[in-house]
């Protein structure tokens, strides 16, 4: 699935839409939007092969999700396909797996609701506008949305804290979510710790190491493809010592760092996705974090559905 796109030096972005009032965000020569068409016969093909995603699977799961969310008396979700998808395509269609998930996530909602709880983009609009994080404009070669983000100098946690940057993660992956491309293809982060200091490690816990790896783990509904750390210098070692005991096997294998390393990177990453500054070809703006913000701020009326999909959780939290 090779990115055709060719950028030409056209360097101006801006918020625009489109005949159907759809937005998207104009960037050089590229457009940026969440892509919630059918898949192509190329993506649909990746999951029939790697989800089992066929007929005679995809709608028997379907209804035995039903069957077990009906059953469940503390939860109260929509019956609603398009929703029990979301969560069966990341377990393979395997009913009870996504069942499971799905009480995860209500559970570890319910223990940390400052950090779920009205989750809008308005919210963490002071992250975006810092550029902290960010949308790269192409996919992967495999189809996954790639997921930028800079926590070294451009994070100041006097003004971002922890948590809120942790929400602003939560608002792309939710938006990315309703991409069925990605809820297939999944997608993969870039951690670069350009700038990484003291201040920074200070902000992490134990517990929200392991909160973190607990949504990554077992409740996230993205397929996680890969994690590359770039611009990992000894003091992030201190950072990764407090995450690394909470990180299960399957995890650690999607794990990459680089170093400073542009060609380690790209052997993982085609070069047509990635900006110049990280060995790629890309010859494009890096998307502005307000602009990204933006885009989001445009389906509040989505965020606001999606948070009434989690409000009649009663489950018991042990």
């Amino acid at each position: 699935m090779m990115n055709e796109a060719k950028v030409k030096p056209n360097m101006t972005q801006y918020l625009k839409y489109d005949d159907n009032k759809v937005p998207y965000i104009q960037l050089g020569n590229l457009k940026v939007r969440l892509e919630d068409e059918e898949p192509s016969d190329e993506v649909k093909e990746i999951a029939r092969v790697e989800l089992r995603e066929t007929p005679d699977v995809v709608q028997p799961a379907v209804e035995e999700m039903k069957q077990l969310v009906l059953a469940e008396t503390n939860l109260h979700v929509p019956v609603i396909d398009e929703f029990f998808i979301a969560f069966l395509r990341p377990c393979k269609y395997y009913p009870k797996s996504a069942f499971e998930r799905m009480k995860k996530y209500y559970k570890l909602k319910q223990k940390h609701p400052k950090l779920f709880e009205d989750l809008f983009p308005i919210s963490v609009r002071h992250v975006y506008e810092q550029d902290i994080i960010t949308l790269l404009p192409l996919r992967h070669k495999n189809g996954a949305r790639i997921l930028l983000m800079e926590v070294g100098k451009k994070w100041k946690p006097a003004k971002c804290s922890l948590n809120d940057l942790f929400r602003s993660v939560l608002i792309a992956i939710t938006s990315s979510m309703r991409e069925p491309t990605t809820q297939i293809c999944g997608g993969m982060i870039i951690f670069d710790f350009d700038g990484l200091a003291l201040n920074h490690i200070m902000q992490f816990t134990p517990s929200f190491a392991a909160m973190i790896l607990e949504w990554v783990q077992e409740v996230l509904t993205l397929r996680l493809k890969a994690v590359h750390i770039f611009n990992n210098s000894y003091i992030f070692n201190m950072l990764f010592a407090i995450f690394k005991p909470f990180i299960k096997e399957k995890l650690r294998k999607r794990i990459f760092f680089h170093g400073k390393d542009t060609k380690s990177l790209t052997k993982h990453i085609n070069p047509d996705a990635l900006p110049i500054k990280y060995g790629g070809t890309l010859d494009a703006p890096q998307l502005q974090g307000k602009l990204l913000a933006d885009l989001y701020q445009q389906y509040q009326k989505e965020f606001e559905i999606f948070k009434n999909l989690f409000k009649g959780m009663t489950c018991d939290k042990n």
